[in-house]
């Protein structure tokens, strides 16, 4: 199927997702060879997280589950446990402060995240880790889709949509549901990246991560539901939401400081030329410049807008060597599809010499030549 590369974003996934049910959506064969590790992050669920451990322990049976219990004072922690996951406790209030926490602390090939809130479909954790495999992707996100007004309230659908937009203009048009908690990651990217979030803004910074350094990325749809009766969400929609734009501000001053000064250079400029022009007018007219203050103040801009233009030039340098540093510290780290590679070399040299073996040795019985060497 062709695709426009110039259309909608949406309607480029809604091509991609096509072609993938035309062919049908096949679960990659060497899920069963990689390390996964499906990571919860827990405040108060108690209502939920028993059912979200089984679900995705039915989903992913070679997984190990880990619940991040976030000083909840609600029986979590025992709840998860008692489902067969490895509890681990945060002190520190957060999500993102859990996510750095699990990041640091878990060693595995392919990383599942997702909310304990029963909301995400764990059926759907296989294809998200089938695509981070066969497309060799760093992280793939499952975007909601849901007709529930419950589930995804129109608030929160909004500004989803304002905030991803916002980001896709300044770093790049890759993504419709950036806020999605449910994701799949490689080791590279968990290993890679620098969290510094403490809240709900970890999505943004998740997000932006994989653009800066231009990750392979995929997003899939997953069927998004409503929370079960006696739980409560934790999310407000305009303090995280603030939080999560002076986020996007703050990666905007850290990852694009030409364009942030640039524009800041801008604002001033104008604010200095609209205060400006009536002076220039009466200048040119009659050679007196009555209203000093003013004029002063203008030139006062005019400087200030200099320096942020010249700030920008300066740190623009200074972030282009930050991204060379992390780019050396992703590229540090082994990949799957090297390690993938690895172990399928490792396995045809073993089927080499057990036949070499039986060649040799033809008199071995048969229940020797199923006897496993360590």
């Amino acid at each position: 199927m062709a695709v426009d590369l110039n259309s909608n974003i949406h309607d480029r996934l809604a091509a991609a997702e096509s072609a993938l049910r035309a062919v049908g959506q096949q679960i990659s064969s060497a899920i069963r060879q990689v390390d996964i590790a499906v990571l919860i992050p827990a405040y108060n669920e108690a209502a939920t997280i028993g059912d979200v451990v089984r679900s995705f322990r039915a989903a992913l049976p070679n997984c190990r589950i880990y619940v991040y219990d976030n000083n909840s004072y609600d029986n979590t922690a025992k709840l998860a446990r008692d489902a067969g996951a490895i509890v681990r406790r945060e002190p520190l209030q957060g999500k993102g402060h859990v996510v750095r926490r699990m990041f640091s602390d878990i060693e595995a090939d392919v990383y599942v995240m997702v909310d304990g809130d029963a909301t995400y479909d764990a059926a759907a954790a296989p294809r998200l880790v089938s695509r981070l495999i066969e497309t060799q992707a760093d992280m793939v996100v499952g975007a909601r889709i849901t007709e529930e007004k419950a589930a995804y309230r129109a608030g929160h659908r909004l500004g989803n949509r304002v905030l991803t937009g916002l980001v896709a203009g300044i770093f790049g048009d890759r993504f419709t549901d950036m806020l999605s908690g449910y994701r799949a990651f490689s080791r590279r990217f968990v290993k890679s990246f620098p969290a510094l979030a403490s809240g709900f803004e970890t999505e943004t910074e998740l997000t932006v991560h994989a653009l800066e350094l231009d990750m392979i990325t995929a997003e899939i749809s997953t069927p998004y539901g409503a929370r079960p009766e006696g739980s409560v969400s934790k999310l407000s929609t305009f303090r995280d939401g603030f939080r999560i734009l002076g986020t996007i501000g703050r990666l905007m001053r850290d990852e694009r400081p030409l364009m942030f000064f640039g524009a800041l250079a801008g604002v001033i400029t104008l604010a200095a030329l609209v205060l400006g022009a009536p002076i220039i007018a009466e200048y040119m007219a009659t050679g007196l410049v009555p209203r000093f203050p003013t004029a002063f103040l203008c030139g006062t801009l005019g400087v200030l807008a200099a320096i942020s233009l010249v700030s920008g030039v300066i740190l623009e340098t200074v972030s282009l060597g930050r991204r060379e540093m992390k780019r050396l510290a992703y590229n540090g780290i082994e990949s799957l599809a090297a390690k993938l590679d690895r172990l399928e070399e490792t396995r045809l040299t073993l089927t080499s010499l057990r036949q070499q073996v039986l060649t040799e040795n033809p008199a071995v019985p048969p229940y020797a030549r199923r006897r496993r060497t360590h």
